[in-house]
């Protein structure tokens, strides 16, 4: 993702001081367990959100039947202040995800480290204090991420192979058919970066259908069938606030939700 108007030198700076602390944690980040046992302090209307996005998970989950502890849910933040992701934090949350860099630069730092941030869509020149890269969808992408981790010297990146299963020209995203030749790039390729999953992102409105849910289905079917890999151990990140139910159904193991959970954006913060 370009990002007009990025401080790039303090994003650098912040690069080299910051991303080496962080190292891949396991799956679940979302603590549903405990946020949902928790006593029912929430005044604050984004907690109360929280706990019930993650009753909503813990249902669908239910209904797939799958355990809900193998569904993280990944609070994506954009636009909002510091002072909301705290008190999702202090609930016990420990997952958020940002799209644009020059929040992560500004944000990272004033939140404790035990922080697992998340990068949805194209990162191209820096790599912040993360623990995954949502939406790497060509090879070009993939081999500067590689570079700049390894001139980091930190733990291997994990990534996730972004697959346009809806067919929009306006989303990002490789097509299906090319999925498993990318998802072997990065394999074999980038010894940088840790080959996680696929996500795709859902249609205008925020919402897929089942068959854009079972495209990257089938999509991961592919891949690990071309790589050898266990489709247990290979994740599908598919759901918003609109359809996470869904995609969890579907078999989806990560969920972004945002609005849902932080209320509608402001983007006039972004001009």
């Amino acid at each position: 993702m370009e990002e007009g108007g990025i401080r790039k030198a303090r994003s650098d700076a912040y690069v080299g001081s910051q991303l080496s602390l962080l190292p891949i944690r396991p799956q679940t980040c979302s603590r549903l367990r405990a946020i949902m046992a928790a006593p029912a302090v929430e005044s604050r209307p984004v907690t109360a959100a929280l706990r019930s996005v993650l009753l909503r998970v813990r249902q669908a989950a239910e209904r797939a039947g799958t355990s809900p502890e193998r569904v993280r849910v990944v609070a994506v933040s954009k636009t909002k202040p510091v002072s909301l992701l705290r008190e999702v934090y202090d609930a016990g949350h420990r997952c958020f995800g940002e799209n644009y860099v020059q929040e992560f630069v500004d944000k990272a730092p004033q939140l404790p480290g035990d922080i697992e941030w998340h990068f949805i869509g194209h990162l191209q020149n820096a790599v912040p204090n993360l623990t995954m890269v949502e939406g790497v969808d060509n090879e070009k992408v993939a081999n500067i991420l590689d570079k700049v981790v390894s001139s980091l010297g930190r733990n291997p990146l994990n990534v996730m192979v972004q697959v346009n299963t809806s067919g929009e020209a306006s989303k990002s995203g490789i097509d299906p058919s090319g999925c498993v030749k990318l998802a072997e790039h990065i394999k074999l390729h980038c010894p940088n970066l840790a080959l996680s999953g696929l996500m795709t992102i859902g249609m205008p409105d925020y919402t897929s259908t089942p068959e854009n849910f079972r495209t990257l289905v089938n999509c991961r079917s592919q891949v690990c069938k071309a790589l050898e890999m266990s489709e247990d151990q290979f994740e599908l990140s598919m759901g918003m606030s609109g359809d996470f139910e869904q995609a969890i159904e579907a078999g989806s193991t990560n969920v972004r939700v945002g609005s849902t959970i932080f209320g509608p954006r402001d983007y006039a913060k972004k001009k």
